[in-house]
């Protein structure tokens, strides 16, 4: 269970801070209810039972978490998917599962794609993008909270990670990326 004032990812909402747990009656049953606002917009107040299993919620990551999957970025992602469909399932799977470092690693792969496909005057797939800029979103402001930083900072940290893995890449393995 969490705790009132607590930072949690909710859902597609991204990152929540907790502002009450209360009890709510709805269509003659009562139970307890998160009262929660995404950080980014406190015009909105999102209500979720406690215990509701149907919704991902978690607490976000600790300091030496959130150093761990920093540092994975030093390293090759996951494996690409040629097929756009099964790419699009894998992926959101392992979104879904809320896996952070499963997430980072998706993140590179797309980041890689992209960087690789620009050199060759292409473009990544508009659903990639979408993907890309929706976990970039909550994963790169979790990171920078638990850190204390920014998330342009996070981000040009990221960059130069994997610019400097790119740098270091055969044509061979560039090429298995455009093709």
């Amino acid at each position: 269970m969490f705790n009132i004032g607590d930072l949690v990812i909710y859902s597609t909402m991204g990152i929540c801070r907790i502002n009450d747990i209360c009890e709510k009656t709805y269509a003659g049953t009562t139970r307890e209810y998160y009262v929660m606002h995404p950080i980014e917009d406190d015009t909105l107040t999102i209500q979720n039972p406690v215990d509701n299993k149907k919704v991902m919620m978690k607490k976000i990551i600790g300091q030496s978490e959130a150093e761990e999957v920093l540092e994975s970025f030093k390293l090759p992602g996951i494996q690409w998917i040629d097929n756009g469909n099964e790419r699009n399932r894998a992926y959101s799977g392992i979104v879904s599962s809320g896996d952070r470092k499963g997430i980072s690693s998706i993140i590179n792969t797309l980041l890689c794609k992209k960087y690789k496909l620009e050199l060759a005057d292409k473009k990544i797939s508009e659903q990639d993008r979408k993907l890309l800029l929706y976990i970039q979103k909550v994963l790169f402001k979790e990171l920078a909270i638990t850190l204390d930083t920014t998330v342009e900072a996070i981000a040009k940290q990221v960059d130069r990670m994997i610019s400097y893995r790119m740098t270091k890449s055969s044509p061979l393995e560039i090429a298995k990326y455009i093709n």
